[in-house]
C-alpha cells in the first residue's frame, strides 16, 4: 500500500528533530501492532478518531491514509456523516468538508461545496 507524501511541514519538523520523530514513528508502530485490528481499517479508526478531536490537520491527513489504503470516497463520506448523532451537526459538517477538501484534491468531484464560505 503507497503511503502518501506528509506535509512539507512534517519533513521539516522531522529533520530537525530526528531522535523524536523516530521515538513518535516506534510509538505509533507500537499501538498500531499491539491488536487485532487490520491495518486498513486502523486508518478508517483514525480518521474517526481525529474527526472526534476536530483536529483538522489530522483529519486530512488521514482521509489521504484511507484512500491509499483503499477505502472509496464514499466510503469516507459515510464515515464523517456518521459523526453527526455524536458529534453535532455543526462538528460533522467541519469534518465533512474537510474530507471532501481531499477528495478533491485528488480528483473526486464535491458533494458539498465550500462556496460562500469565508
Amino acid at each position: 500500500m503507497l503511503q502518501p507524501k506528509p506535509p512539507i511541514q512534517f519533513e521539516q519538523l522531522t529533520e530537525r528533530y530526528p531522535d523524536l520523530a523516530a521515538a513518535y514513528e516506534a510509538y505509533g508502530k507500537a499501538a498500531t501492532n499491539v491488536g487485532p485490528l487490520e491495518p486498513r481499517l486502523i486508518h478508517l479508526v483514525k480518521l474517526g478518531i481525529a474527526m472526534g478531536m476536530r483536529h483538522e490537520g489530522a483529519v486530512h491527513a488521514h482521509t489521504r491514509k484511507a484512500l491509499a489504503a483503499g477505502f472509496s470516497p464514499d466510503e469516507l463520506r459515510h464515515a464523517a456523516l456518521l459523526a453527526a448523532p455524536t458529534m453535532g451537526w455543526p462538528a460533522m459538517m467541519a469534518a465533512y468538508l474537510w474530507v471532501e477538501d481531499e477528495l478533491a484534491a485528488e480528483g473526486s468531484s464535491r458533494t458539498v461545496t465550500t462556496e460562500g464560505m469565508s
